[in-house]
């Protein structure tokens, strides 16, 4: 197949999409929707358009990049003020939310999958445990939805990926055989003090420099033109790459550093114009993200179906999240409607597929129903989470507004 085909096919459909995603995004129909489907419809298990040529590794990057891209984006729009008045909020989901949420996934995986090892179900609980923030977009951008809710979710989604790394490489070196012992037990002190502490590093020191030198240089009008996007879209990649090679998360660097960044820029025009950028940039990599899951691992899933793979797939994306969110939020003042709302808003996405690609390297036994499972419930998640957003946001804003902003 002619790369230049494949090549017309992506570049045509990026721009039709284009041209209508403003319009879209104000109905139930999601951008990571249309891009799926369209890439299934167009990829090996479709029409045979596009015969896409891409290893796991590839893979791998590609949605990299783009989470580390939409993570700086969206934290640099975060709101320092409201976040500061309901940190207790995304603590909670993060200290107390997301280990139940692990140990939750473990427990039904126990007794949903019988070919799968104990240590293989903590990995399955371990990559579907972080929520998307690309995917949450529609929520966390909908301002009419209360300030102490974006907020939270934006935070949650930002660190919990980054947070969920080294559990995954201790559950990986144990499931391998790679640590025993002692050994192990150095491990699981190590790596997550590693990732988390040496990301955030990165990400206050970048954003601090980064910041300065933005904002000296645009005073002075040496930035400008094409030139305004460009800072905010590198920056973020050595936020992500600084993290990785000094051996960190490099999701906590770019989530941390997009934070500060953002916060350190005053102006708010300057700081629209400037993110203007990025956001661009990150929608387009989600498109291409999205699309190849759609045209390559999407068509495979489809013929790996089996009962307990939905089975799982729904209660990750029910129970499984919503019950810890619940429990964590036990003494907040915050109503139930506002639980719900925040335990259904974890949908599953890039980080999760990157954790796949990650843990298939190892070929372990049940490799090919870890697949299928989190291949589904990124799909459902894509569909219910796309679909409900919009509705589910307004609806919700309409009750917090009728009690006169009592979240």
């Amino acid at each position: 197949m002619s790369e230049y085909q494949i090549l017309t096919v992506l570049a045509a459909f990026a721009f039709f999409y284009s041209v209508v995603a403003s319009r879209l995004e104000r109905t139930p129909i999601s951008g990571p929707v249309v891009y799926l489907f369209v890439g299934l419809a167009c990829g090996t298990y479709g029409l045979g358009l596009v015969d896409l040529d891409v290893d796991r590794e590839m893979i791998k990057r590609l949605a990299e990049y783009t989470l580390a891209l939409v993570l700086f984006a969206d934290s640099a729009n975060a709101n320092l003020g409201t976040l500061r008045k309901v940190e207790m909020i995304p603590a909670r989901l993060l200290l107390i939310g997301l280990p139940l949420t692990i140990a939750a996934g473990v427990v039904t995986g126990y007794f949903v999958f019988d070919s799968l090892t104990l240590l293989e179900v903590a990995l399955l609980a371990t990559m579907l445990a972080p929520t998307d923030a690309a995917l949450g977009q529609a929520v966390v951008t909908n301002e009419s939805v209360p300030g102490s809710v974006r907020e939270s979710l934006n935070v949650e989604s930002g660190l919990n990926d980054g947070i969920c790394v080294p559990v995954l490489l201790i559950f990986l070196a144990l499931a391998t055989g790679d640590a025993a012992g002692d050994e192990a037990t150095s491990l699981i002190m190590k790596l997550p003090l590693e990732a988390i502490g040496i990301g955030a590093g990165v990400g206050v020191v970048l954003a601090l420099v980064g910041s300065s030198l933005v904002t000296f240089c645009g005073t002075r009008g040496w930035i400008s033109g094409s030139w305004t996007r460009i800072p905010v879209i590198t920056l973020a990649m050595f936020c992500f790459a600084l993290s990785q090679w000094l051996g960190g998360s490099g999701f906590i660097g770019a989530f941390v550093g997009g934070m500060l960044f953002g916060g350190l820029i005053k102006h708010h025009k300057v700081k629209e114009e400037l993110l203007a950028g990025a956001e661009g940039m990150g929608n387009l990599m989600s498109m291409l993200t999205w699309f190849v899951f759609g045209a390559l691992a999407f068509g495979k899933g489809l013929q790996d179906v089996s009962w307990p793979v939905i089975l799982y797939a729904v209660l990750s994306l029910t129970i499984v999240r919503m019950l810890p969110v619940m429990i964590c939020l036990v003494g907040v003042k915050m109503r139930l409607d506002s639980k719900v709302f925040l335990g259904w808003f974890g949908p599953r996405g890039l980080a999760s597929i990157v954790f796949i690609v990650i843990v298939l390297e190892e070929n372990l036994p049940g490799a090919d129903t870890l697949a299928a499972v989190v291949t589904w419930t990124v799909v459902l998640s894509i569909i219910a989470h796309g679909v409900s957003a919009v509705p589910f946001a307004n609806n919700y804003a309409k009750r917090v507004a009728a009690r006169q902003g009592v979240v």
